[in-house]
This record gives C-alpha cells, sequence and structure tokens, in this order.
C-alpha cells in the first residue's frame, strides 16, 4: 500500500531538525503525520518508537491515536498488543503509545533509549516533561535521535519555546514556517541562535539542537475538508476563544497569545433582546445558591442567583435572571415563591455542593419543594469551561433575553468574566443551558431505542 501526505504534511516528514513541532491549529493532519513518522524505520529490527499523549484516556478514546493507528499500522503487517498498547511489525521493530499523567511520570522512563520521541498535543505536557525526555532520546540502532511533536495554540511555556515563529499578535508568521533554528539549553534557560557554529560559538560546553516550527492548519487538510464539510462548521461554531486557538486565521492558523478575558467568554453584542418568546419548550430555572448574607460595606459575598430559560427551534431564550444577597433563611422562602410564581411546568435545579453536607443541603431543597421537577446537580470541570457551550451559542446569534430590567446587570457580568469578581449569573445561565440539553439529549436517546 502507499501512504501518501499532503504538502504540508510532507513538509514536517521531511525536515532534518532533531525537534520539529507541527501544528498551531485544529485539523491540519498533525496525529496522522506523528503515526506515519516512525514508519521509516520499521526495518530496522532494534527500533522503537514511543508516542505520548497526556493521558491515557486520550490515547484511547474515539478516534484518538489507538484508533487512528490501528487503521494505519495492521495494512502493513504491524501485530497490535492493546494491553500493552504497542504494535509489533514483522521486523520486530516496535511502536508504544504512552502517557505522563502527573510530573512524576516521566521518572519512570530513566533508564531508557528512544530514538524517536514523539508527544502528541505537546502544549498539555510541562516543560520539565519535554526537556527531561531528551535524556532518554539517545540510539544504540544507527536511527539517529529526534523528537517529534503536535501542538495547539495554548499561552504557556511552548509559546515561550515557538516565540521566533509567533508574531507579536499571537499568529503564527508563515514565512517563518520550517526555518531551522538552533537551541541550547544551560540552567534550565533556552538559548538560540541561527546557526550551529555561532551558537556553540558563544556556548562553547554545549552542544546546539536543531529546531523548527512547521504550521498547519484545517485548510491545509483537504482530505478532512473533502471528507467532513461539517467539521469546518464546527471550528467556526466555538466559543470565542476556543475558535481563536483552534481555528483562527485561514493562513496564519490560531492565535497563541488568546486566553479568558473581558469581553473574549461572553460579549454583550452576541446577545439579543426580544419582547416576546414563542411558544414551546420545557422552562427551566436553574440556581446558583450563595450561603451569605451581605452583612456590611465593604464585604461583597457571591449572591444567590437564578436563570429562567428554554430552547425553541435551536434558540436559546433566557425569560428571566435573579441576582440577591440574602441570608439561607430568606434564600428558602425566594425559591418558593419564585417556583410558585413559575409554575409546576418549569423544571428547578441547583449546583449541588460536594460532601455530606452537599447531600444534606440537597435532601433539605428537595423536600422543601415537594412537588416540583427539581434536582440538585453536581458542577462539572472549572466555571469557564461549563460557560463555553452557552457562550458558543451567543456568539451564533442564537441567545436572546426577554426585555426586562435584570437585562443590563445580567449582560454586564458576563461581559466580565473571568474578570469580574462576582460570576453568580453566568453560572445559573451556563448551568439551565447545560442541563436543557441534557434533557434533550436524553430525550434523543430514548427515541432512538423505540420508546
Amino acid at each position: 500500500m502507499e501512504l501518501r501526505p499532503q504538502p504540508r504534511q510532507e513538509m514536517f516528514l521531511s525536515t532534518s531538525a532533531d525537534i520539529a513541532i507541527y501544528g498551531g491549529a485544529a485539523g491540519g493532519g498533525k496525529t496522522w503525520a506523528l503515526l506515519v513518522e516512525p514508519l521509516r524505520h520499521i526495518k530496522n529490527k532494534n527500533f522503537g518508537a514511543v508516542i505520548f499523549r497526556r493521558t491515557i484516556p486520550e490515547i484511547t478514546h474515539e478516534g484518538g491515536l489507538w484508533d487512528e493507528a490501528g487503521k494505519i499500522y495492521p495494512l502493513i503487517g504491524a501485530h497490535q498488543n492493546q494491553n500493552a498498547r504497542q504494535f509489533t511489525f514483522q521486523d520486530k521493530s516496535r511502536i508504544t503509545f504512552s502517557h505522563m499523567q502527573h510530573e512524576t511520570d516521566k521518572e519512570s522512563w530513566k533508564s531508557a533509549q528512544i530514538p524517536l520521541i514523539e508527544f502528541d498535543q505537546l502544549e498539555t505536557f510541562t516543560e520539565t516533561q519535554f526537556f527531561y525526555m531528551f535524556s532518554r532520546n539517545r540510539s544504540m540502532n544507527g536511527v539517529r535521535p529526534y523528537i517529534r511533536a503536535s501542538c495547539n495554540p495554548e499561552p504557556g511555556w511552548l509559546a515561550d519555546f515557538l516565540a521566533w515563529w509567533i508574531g507579536d499578535d499571537g499568529y503564527a508568521i508563515p514565512e517563518r514556517s520550517g526555518i531551522i533554528r538552533w537551541m541550547i539549553r544551560e540552567n534550565d534557560i533556552t538559548y538560540w541562535g541561527d546557526t550551529f557554529e555561532g551558537l556553540q560559538a558563544r556556548h562553547p560546553n554545549s552542544t546546539p539542537k536543531s529546531v523548527t516550527f512547521i504550521l498547519s492548519t484545517v485548510y491545509d487538510n483537504q482530505i478532512l475538508l473533502e471528507k467532513d464539510p461539517g467539521y469546518l462548521a464546527n471550528l467556526q461554531a466555538l466559543p470565542f476563544i476556543d475558535r481563536e486557538r483552534l481555528l483562527g486565521d485561514q493562513k496564519r492558523g490560531g492565535n497563541w497569545s488568546i486566553k479568558p478575558a473581558a469581553g473574549n467568554v461572553f460579549n454583550q453584542a452576541w446577545f439579543g433582546i426580544v419582547d416576546a418568546v414563542p411558544a414551546g419548550g420545557q422552562e427551566l430555572r436553574f440556581w446558583d445558591l450563595a450561603a451569605t448574607e451581605r452583612k456590611m460595606k465593604g464585604n461583597d459575598p457571591d449572591s444567590t442567583a437564578s436563570c429562567k430559560g428554554k430552547i425553541v427551534d435551536g434558540i436559546v431564550y433566557i425569560l428571566d435572571v435573579t441576582n440577591d444577597q440574602i441570608d439561607p433563611a430568606a434564600t428558602d422562602n425566594h425559591m418558593k415563591n419564585t417556583a410558585s410564581q413559575d409554575g409546576i411546568e418549569t423544571a428547578i435545579r441547583f449546583e449541588r455542593e460536594g460532601g455530606a453536607s452537599g447531600k444534606r443541603d440537597a435532601r433539605y431543597i428537595i423536600s422543601m419543594l415537594a412537588g416540583y421537577d427539581v434536582r440538585g446537580v453536581a458542577p462539572e470541570k472549572d466555571k469557564i469551561t461549563r460557560a463555553k457551550p452557552l457562550a458558543a451559542q451567543a456568539l451564533a446569534g442564537n441567545v436572546k433575553l426577554l426585555r426586562a430590567a435584570w437585562n443590563k446587570p445580567f449582560l454586564v457580568q458576563l461581559h466580565g468574566q473571568p474578570d469580574m469578581d462576582h460570576d453568580d449569573m453566568m453560572d445559573a445561565a451556563s448551568g439551565m443551558y447545560n442541563d436543557l440539553c441534557k434533557q434533550k439529549d436524553k430525550r434523543k436517546a430514548t427515541q432512538h431505542q423505540g420508546y
């Protein structure tokens, strides 16, 4: 069989650099290129390569490294051992998939000699993990030791390491893609030079290594765009920050500098204001509960906030938002009164704290609101991550607010995330939307099962 790379993949596969880092956006064919790179050495019976992801689930999840390797390697005679996460070829060469979830996991490779080390999504690894593995990158089988990696943009040590290839605005400089530079590490500091000789003259006790960064974007992967034309639309529909990182500019790829800041997570301009909402859709109110009353000037605790909304024909309608600094007793009455006003048709959800006290409080609230569809929801991941699905819909113009006095303070708080001190209304809104989506997914699953 013939494995033929696309032009940008060929650029990565043909570089002579000791360290080549490939990517800078989603969908550029990075995983395929990493999997193909070791195949040039499989006739060498003493050859072995290790491909790292940060965690084991990232190796084995649907469509991940292991699945993609299983489509390629058996076609050229490889035998797979899923327990060892290893492929062995006819001449006894090996490609192993491993992880470094914890910082100390790098220590387990102390005695290893690995001629080819690859990192998939290098930005997810720590700087010390990456440079420690240089000491394991050695060979006694005739293959010159080298390192290959893929990456997506993210502020941090990797962005600093690749700074020469990235412009001041955070986007890659296409004209520098594939250009080789030289580096050495001394006392955890990286020194750069344009030539081997010039850098070694300045640091005579160290041996320079060659490094390059090769830019790729989804627009370089024509095979993907032809087979899955909807993938580009998926990237375009991402929340603003993720879209800037994973799609970014068509020629320059994703932005390495962008991070959550006011106006980036949510932007006031993304929301529409309407005077009426259409009929239909399950209404749900989500509560983000605070435990303390504002007692004195200068003490600014979190508020008890709630958000009521529904989804009709793909549009998220936010019908009401409350935000009050009240004590627990007043909160109980507030929740009961609000439930009575909303009516029994409106589902009620609230963020459930962890531990025994959280379970006890949840039982109390459910008992207090007996007769309503009420349930506590354990938070998953961090607040900004939980807000991203709603932010993506807002960016696409799919979130409308029913005109009311709460509109302005609600929009001001969302626009100010994550820099603003309080995020209670954002938490309530994202909880509302995420729970409605879960209900929708459950209904679809039930319909597919024929119930």
